[in-house]
């Protein structure tokens, strides 16, 4: 397995996964457990071990998640993997190969939360054993439970850390500015904000939907590619319609130093604001990115 020296996960990231890892190495025949965690848009993973010195800070390293082990492909495809290792070697040759012989079997779960991969850990047992459906069920439990406290941990960094309120605004200009939780069911509350906005300041039929629509995949976008809520600001002036959105950034700005593509970002979604609004952009900063576009309302 590839690897090299990680950026330090958050604070609370650090408390999660001493949790994690003590919680797991309680198991019953597991003598090493290990956790992985989505970083760079799912493109690497940071990785430690319970068998690591965590005295001080947890000693993380980076891996590629494409590398043929089972918990990569286990946080790549959301299944889970367990079986002795004389039944993984078929599969995994190299990786059962570097194993030492203290451990005789290993399961491989994925963490989940609100229907997303978080990561996974693994376990490492010292004798065979029957993975019997309760005890697989039990592991598919323990992986929904740590996942569900980890996004309740990333959750905490709510907003952007500079506002949008910040920048300056043109003189004569209409602005109303929504934070937005980091929840993909606060899309609703997005287009909810815009719709009522833009028809108090009597903007209506196709450029209000346009409007909408350009900012629930911006929102979308933001929210699914961060760890963090957003902001949206929306601007009248001059017969322009600026809609913004401002995202908290993620753990890792080093994963987006450029926006000579902001599609590659942003993806899909981005096409689509490209394609019905008049000017688009985005901006990136050391705290997050600001995409905007444009509809010219004459």
């Amino acid at each position: 397995m590839s690897h090299t020296a990680a950026g330090r996960p958050s604070t609370g990231t650090e408390t999660w996964v001493r949790s994690a890892l003590d919680l797991l190495s309680a198991v019953p025949g597991v003598r090493r457990v290990g956790v992985a965690l989505v970083e760079g848009g799912g493109r690497r993973l940071s990785f430690t071990a319970s068998d690591r010195d965590h005295r001080s800070d947890i000693d993380w390293c980076e891996v590629d998640a494409y590398d043929d082990v089972p918990l990569n492909n286990t946080v790549r495809t959301g299944r889970l993997i367990a079986g002795s290792l004389e039944t993984l070697a078929g599969r995994y040759p190299e990786f059962v190969k570097g194993q030492d012989s203290a451990t005789r079997a290993l399961a491989s779960v994925p963490l989940l939360a609100a229907g997303q991969v978080m990561g996974g850990f693994v376990l490492f047992y010292t004798s065979r054993q029957s993975f019997s459906d309760r005890q697989l069920t039990e592991l598919r439990r323990l992986g929904e439970q740590l996942g569900v406290d980890l996004h309740r941990r990333h959750r905490t960094r709510a907003l952007p850390e500079r506002s949008s309120a910040e920048t300056p605004m043109p003189a004569g200009a209409r602005v109303s500015i929504q934070a937005i939780a980091p929840e993909l069911r606060a899309v609703a509350t997005a287009r909810q904000f815009v719709r009522s906005t833009l028809m108090a300041w009597h903007i209506q039929g196709e450029r209000l939907d346009v409007a909408v629509l350009c900012v629930s995949e911006l929102v979308t976008n933001a929210i699914i590619h961060t760890v963090a809520g957003c902001e949206v600001r929306l601007m009248l002036h001059h017969a322009v319609l600026t809609l913004s959105v401002r995202d908290g950034g993620t753990d890792d700005h080093g994963t987006r130093t450029s926006t000579d593509d902001p599609l590659a970002v942003y993806g899909r979604g981005l096409q689509l604001v490209d394609l019905v609004s008049d000017r688009w952009g985005a901006h990136l900063d050391p705290e997050g990115m600001t995409v905007w576009c444009e509809l010219d309302l004459t």
